[in-house]
């Protein structure tokens, strides 16, 4: 643990997503008598965090500046929902163990994943008898086991904790990085960033889900076409999907809703008039590379960590730790400098 010589920092975490908490808590763990506020206008369900099914399974479309850095920040978080999932706090943090199958009509290698297949217990190609799991005409699958979080219980979780060890929660929208006043700041705004830093480099990625009634389903589906099925708690499952780039239409298009609907059928033939519970519609911060890095804005000293497109609650973790690690060189060079 990181101690300060002299004055204990304020430090302002801007976003109460999944980043933004995960990043106030770690910091808040890395630095114990810190003075940390989180400042957010949205919290909990209204966050774009719990739109996200938020199964462990990266796509290829989340990049850091390097495939090192990539790699290290999956398996960082990976390691920290593993640490969660160990504990008996598993179950209210929405950290479940789930098993999954990754089919294709079309291509093999579709069904493969390089980002995890060495890091999760189980990744395997699946043999013919699994093949009749799904509906018809499904050539080629894998099988893996891995971990999903679910946001509408994590988020409560994260931020009671970070609240009870001293954090403060402020409700209030961020324009510019002038207004604050704090020794550093977290930018952790996802499409906000987009004007806050006027960074046209951040797109939105639309995506579009079901919520239904599935008790019984209790293992996770891909298939083509952006076709997922992922199992919930409290017999809630997510059916999607749809990856628009550049979309900002937040209202629920009932053409997507038929196409995801028949898609999810096809794959699982036992969701056919599956009561639905809602439907909704989340922008994903979409940027390549995700942007974890140092900068000095008007004086203010802020560590940005936005841009995960739809891969924010799997890899929250790892990208967290780098801009906490880079938050205590930019405090320490700091107490060097006045020395």
């Amino acid at each position: 643990m990181f101690k300060m010589v002299k004055n204990t920092p304020k430090v302002a975490v801007l976003g109460a997503g999944v980043v933004g908490l995960t990043v106030a808590k770690i910091f808040q763990d890395r630095l114990r008598h810190a003075d940390i506020t989180v400042v957010a206008d949205k919290f909990k369900g209204d966050t774009v965090s719990c739109v996200a099914a938020g199964i462990f399974r990266p796509g290829l479309s989340f990049r850091g500046p390097t495939y090192e850095i990539t790699k290290r920040w999956i398996d960082n978080s990976w390691y920290y929902w593993q640490d969660i999932l160990k504990t008996s706090e598993a179950d209210k943090a929405g950290v479940v163990a789930l098993s999954t199958y990754i089919f294709s009509k079309e291509n093999y290698h579709t069904t493969r994943n390089r980002l995890i297949e060495d890091l999760v217990p189980i990744y395997r190609p699946v043999d013919e008898n699994e093949l009749q799991i799904a509906g018809k005409g499904w050539k080629y699958g894998s099988y893996f086991t891995t971990v999903k979080t679910t946001c509408d219980y994590y988020l409560p979780w994260l931020e009671n904790s970070f609240v009870k060890s001293g954090g403060k929660i402020v409700n209030r929208k961020i324009d510019s990085f002038s207004s604050l006043n704090f020794d550093l700041v977290f930018n952790c705004t996802g499409m906000g960033a987009k004007y806050l830093c006027n960074d046209y480099d951040l797109v939105p990625i639309r995506g579009q889900i079901f919520k239904v009634k599935a008790p019984w389903l209790k293992t996770a589906f891909y298939g083509d076409y952006d076709a997922y099925i992922i199992p919930g708690q409290d017999g809630i499952a997510t059916l999607g999907g749809v990856r628009q780039y550049d979309s900002y239409n937040m209202q629920v298009c009932r053409h997507d809703a038929a196409a995801i609907m028949e898609r999810c059928v096809d794959l699982l033939p036992a969701l056919k008039n599956v009561e639905v519970v809602a439907q909704k519609v989340g922008l994903r911060p979409h940027r390549v590379p995700v942007r974890v890095e140092a900068e000095v804005i008007d004086d203010l000293k802020v560590v940005h960590c936005y841009g995960h497109g739809g891969y924010g609650v799997m890899c929250a973790p790892g990208t967290a730790m780098h801009a906490v690690d880079i938050a205590l060189d930019v405090l320490r060079s700091n107490i060097r400098s006045k020395i």
